[in-house]
C-alpha cells in the first residue's frame, strides 16, 4: 500500500471516527513500504519486498475500553472494525488506571524524518550496495554475511476529542560479518541512519575486513579488570539497558535502578561521571526522530542526565497525573555527548587496554543495579603502548552501565550507530572505561 499523505490519512481516520457510538474513540493508522536483502557465505540467500499497513480502534464506555484492529481500508471494513471495538468495551472491566483523550495538541515540525532518497531505494540499489561488500570479502579472502534492509513509512492517529498527529519516516540499516577461511578470525560493522547517502557499505564492509584479518590467532589473557574502549556499537547495547529504565513508575514502586533502599527515587542525584551528559531531540540533524509518541504525546528536547545528574524521568499519563507531574513521554531516540577525539586518538593514548568491536547475548543479572552479562565478540584486541598489539580471545563480561559510566576515563566523538539486540537508533561516543570485568573466557569467534 503507498504512503498515505496527511490529507488522506487525515481523511481516512474522520471517516473511522464518524461510525463511532462510544462516549470516546481513538484511531491509529500506519503502514510502510520497504525491503531488504540478505547474503552468507558470500552469496545472496534471500531478497524480498514487505509492504504492511494498520489501522487500530480503540473506543471506550466510561473507563471500559475495546481495541480492534484490521488492514483492509473499505468503508464496510472500516465500520466492521469500529464495531468491534465497541462490542469489545462492552465486555471488559473497568480500567482502574484509564485515562481520558487527549485534546488537540501542538507538535514541532520535523521533515528530516522523511528522506526521499531512502524512500527511493529499490532491489537494484541493494543488491549493487552488497556487491561492493561481496567484492571486498572475496578480494580479503574472506567469508562474508550480512544484511541491508530499508523502509518508507506513515504513522497518524486522531481521536474524537480533536487530537491530530501525523508524521512520515525513513530507515536504512545495514551489518555485516567478515570471516576468515579458518573460521578463525571474525570483523563486524553495523550502521543505521534516516538518509541513504550516509551509508557507505564499503567503507563499514572494509572496517569489518580488517578486523577479521587481524583477528586471527587470538591469545587468552586472564580475566580481570581491564581498561576497555568500547565502539560505539559495543557501548550502545549496555548504554541501552540505563536509557530506556528510566521509568518513573517502576522507580516509584522500588522496582529500578533508580530506586532508593525504603522509598524514593534518584532523581536529582550524581549518578553517574560529571562529562556525562544524555538527552533526546527530535529535532536532531543526525538523529531526527517522530515529534510525538504512540499516545500523542508531544516530543521535545529533554535532558536526562546532566553533568552525571539525573534530571528527568519518563512516565506514562496516568502516572504523572497519580503523581502531579508532567508526564514526559519516552524518547525515540537517545543522544550521549562526548568529546572531539577519534576511535584512534582514544587507542594512541592507552598505556594498556583491551579494544571491543562488539557485545552480544546481553543478560540481565541484577536489574537493581543494572548488572549485565554477555560476550565480546567479531573483533577484541589488545592495546599496549598505543597501539594494537594482537588479538585476544573473546571474553564473558560482568558489568553495569552505572559503574561503567562512573569509572570513564575518556569520551570521543560521538556517531551514530545501532544495537545489534534491539535495533535502536543512538548518536553516542566511543567511550574508554577502567575496570571493565570480565568474568571468564570465550572460545566463540
Amino acid at each position: 500500500m503507498p504512503i498515505l499523505t496527511k490529507d488522506e490519512a487525515q481523511a481516512l481516520l474522520k471517516k473511522v471516527l464518524s461510525y463511532s457510538k462510544a462516549d470516546e474513540c481513538e484511531v491509529n493508522l500506519s503502514g510502510s513500504d520497504g525491503g531488504n536483502i540478505r547474503y552468507a557465505r558470500n552469496a545472496v540467500s534471500t531478497s524480498g519486498g514487505v509492504s504492511q499497513s494498520s489501522l487500530v480502534v480503540q473506543s471506550s464506555f466510561g473507563k471500559k475500553v475495546g481495541v480492534a484492529t484490521i488492514n483492509e481500508f473499505d468503508d464496510a471494513s472500516l465500520e466492521k472494525v469500529v464495531r468491534r471495538a465497541e462490542e469489545l468495551a462492552r465486555l471488559a472491566p473497568e480500567n482502574p488506571e484509564f485515562m481520558p483523550n487527549l485534546g488537540p495538541q501542538q507538535y514541532l515540525d520535523n521533515p528530516a524524518t522523511f528522506v526521499p532518497a531512502t524512500a527511493a531505494i529499490d532491489p537494484k540499489l541493494r543488491s549493487d550496495a552488497v556487491a561492493q561488500s561481496l567484492a571486498i570479502s572475496k578480494e580479503k579472502s574472506l567469508t562474508a554475511a550480512g544484511f541491508m534492509e530499508n523502509s518508507a513509512g506513515y504513522a497518524a492517529m486522531m481521536n474524537s476529542s480533536g487530537l491530530f498527529a501525523y508524521n512520515t519516516s525513513t530507515n536504512v540499516n545495514f551489518n555485516v560479518t567478515l570471516r576468515t577461511s579458518d573460521g578463525k578470525g571474525s570483523g563486524y560493522a553495523s550502521k543505521g541512519y534516516n538518509d541513504i547517502n550516509k551509508l557507505d557499505v564499503a567503507a563499514a564492509t572494509r572496517v569489518a575486513a580488517q578486523k577479521a584479518a587481524a583477528s586471527s590467532n587470538a591469545k587468552a589473557l586472564e580475566p580481570g579488570k581491564y581498561t576497555v574502549i568500547l565502539e560505539p556499537a559495543a557501548a550502545i547495547v549496555l548504554l541501552e539497558t540505563m536509557f530506556f529504565g528510566m521509568d518513573a513508575r517502576s522507580a516509584d514502586e522500588g522496582r529500578s535502578f533508580l530506586s532508593k533502599p525504603g522509598g524514593g527515587t534518584r532523581l536529582g542525584e550524581k549518578l553517574v561521571d560529571e562529562r556525562v551528559n544524555i538527552y533526546s531531540d527530535p529535532l536532531n540533524a543526525e538523529l531526527p526522530t517522530s515529534t510525538w509518541n504512540g499516545d500523542g504525546r508531544p516530543q521535545e528536547k529533554i535532558s536526562w542526565i546532566d553533568k552525571g545528574v539525573i534530571k528527568n524521568l519518563y512516565y506514562s499519563r496516568y502516572w504523572a497525573q497519580k503523581k502531579n507531574v508532567k508526564a514526559i513521554p519516552s524518547p525515540d531516540g537517545v543522544i550521549m555527548e562526548g568529546g572531539s577525539a577519534s576511535l584512534e586518538a582514544l587507542i594512541k593514548g592507552t598505556e594498556k587496554g583491551i579494544l571491543v568491536t562488539r557485545l552480544w547475548y546481553i543478560r540481565e543479572v541484577d536489574p537493581q543495579t543494572l548488572l549485565y552479562t554477555g560476550l565480546t565478540r567479531d573483533g577484541t584486541f589488545y592495546i599496549e603502548n598505543g597501539e594494537i598489539k594482537f588479538p585476544i580471545k573473546n571474553f564473558r563480561f560482568n558489568e553495569s552501565p552505572i559503574i561503567m559510566l562512573n569509572n570513564l576515563e575518556a569520551l570521543g566523538k560521538p556517531e551514530r550507530t545501532v544495537s545489534g539486540e534491539s535495533n535502536t537508533q543512538a548518536l553516542i561516543p566511543p567511550m574508554k572505561i577502567r575496570d571493565f570485568t570480565f568474568s571468564s573466557l570465550s572460545d566463540a569467534v
